[in-house]
């Protein structure tokens, strides 16, 4: 490809970043409902169209279906119902989209079936899908992700444009698979330049990429290439791990019994205190990692480690109060707290680790913010049973991570 034109190709994808990410903020603060609001009421003795008709199926199926038990019970019920709603028109999609809104994943299943029976059904047929409506809906990034996610994919097949129009401004979506898609376009548009030699413009996307991913798959694909370009990404910091602590320990865990065992710790965070251990007095000390993923390894810088309880301890600042996760990773038993308050606790151990193992929704205060884990190791002797080791990231619902200022 001749260089001019890929840059030429760049500019305009950039141009259309910025446009579509304008057009994202507008259309979050003011969701999309032109196809009900314009509109006009059927004349008197006109019959209802379908989306009148399609309303009143859905509100009785979302009434009946929230009533299946686990087991089952009413599904009968829900069958007969979901085959009335897909049997309604394409016009009814965007009314069964919206309901995802407030239903459980077993409805939502049940409404997919529908939308993928509908819209399946019109294409064949030849017809025409709401297309207008399918984009308002996707663009109104308050609405269920799922259901966002399948009315892409049915305007994909409508509308061959739909991934040039509208994954430009996807790279901060809270949906993440339309977030991985956007993603994964400029990886790939990346690829084709660093082969085509033109490193500059490569950068420039990969870097683009970079500030949306939040799957390390991808931003592995996106820093290695970085890497050869002589730039150095901090992983710490692109996944919001929390990677200085204060530790104290070892309490008693024979017979796996300090988990329920209220150590001092558990009263109150001094760390200035000393308290009897398993082994005789015990401090808090600092401990902090480089790895790349956080990971702190208890096993590996502590001795011994077998039998033990050990607390850790951290503080960050958030500049203002709001939703976030906490997302562990230990192949051990634990608690967490934060600011006093028990968020979760798993009394299991050696099942396997990885990053974003637990995700635990929590408040963040204005200010100082204090996390408190509480990791249990057993006392097996077989190799896979010797990991002891954490670690803990800060981040929004889709998984970017939180900006904090922590606290040594």
């Amino acid at each position: 490809m001749d260089g001019k034109l890929n840059v030429l190709v760049l500019l305009l994808w950039l141009v259309a970043v910025g446009s579509s990410l304008d057009a994202a903020e507008t259309q979050q603060e003011s969701p999309a409902q032109s196809a009900e609001s314009e509109r006009e009421p059927p004349a008197a003795g006109q019959e209802k169209p379908s989306n009148e008709q399609a309303r009143a199926v859905l509100d009785e199926l979302t009434s009946i279906i929230r009533k299946v038990g686990a087991e089952g019970e009413g599904h009968l019920a829900v069958a007969a119902t979901l085959r009335r709603l897909r049997e309604e028109e394409a016009s009814a999609i965007p009314l069964i989209l919206q309901s995802f809104d407030d239903v459980g994943p077993l409805a939502a299943n049940w409404l997919r079936n529908a939308v993928e029976t509908i819209a399946d059904r019109t294409l064949r047929q030849g017809a025409a899908l709401p297309t207008s409506e399918l984009e308002a809906f996707i663009n109104d990034r308050r609405r269920n992700p799922k259901a966002r996610r399948l009315a892409y994919e049915w305007l994909k097949k409508a509308d061959a444009t739909t991934a040039d129009r509208l994954l430009p401004g996807m790279l901060q979506d809270p949906s993440r698979e339309l977030r991985r898609d956007a993603v994964a376009r400029l990886i790939d548009l990346a690829e084709k330049l660093k082969v085509e030699r033109q490193q500059d413009l490569a950068a420039t996307l990969y870097r683009r990429a970079l500030a949306g991913a939040i799957d390390d798959d991808q931003v592995k694909a996106i820093v290695e290439p970085l890497k050869e370009f002589g730039e150095t990404v901090n992983l710490q910091e692109h996944f919001g791990f929390l990677s200085k602590w204060h530790l104290i320990g070892p309490f008693d865990n024979s017979d796996k019994k300090g988990y329920a065992v209220s150590y001092p710790p558990e009263a109150g965070i001094d760390v200035e205190a000393t308290y009897p251990g398993q082994l005789g007095d015990v401090s808090w000390f600092a401990f902090s990692t480089e790895n790349p993923y956080g990971i702190l390894d208890i096993a590996k810088d502590f001795h011994p480690h077998k039998g033990a309880v050990m607390y850790a301890t951290t503080e960050f600042h958030a500049d203002r109060e709001g939703p976030v996760e906490l997302r562990l990773g230990t192949p051990n038993a634990w608690k967490m707290w934060l600011n006093d308050k028990l968020l979760f606790a798993r009394d299991e151990y050696h099942r396997g680790t990885r990053m974003d193992q637990y995700r635990i929704p929590a408040e963040l205060k204005p200010g100082p913010n204090v996390i408190l884990l509480k990791l249990c190791q057993n006392e097996q002797d077989e190799s896979w049973a010797q990991r002891y080791q954490f670690q803990l990231r800060v981040s929004d619902a889709s998984g970017q991570a939180v900006s904090l200022l922590a606290t040594p």
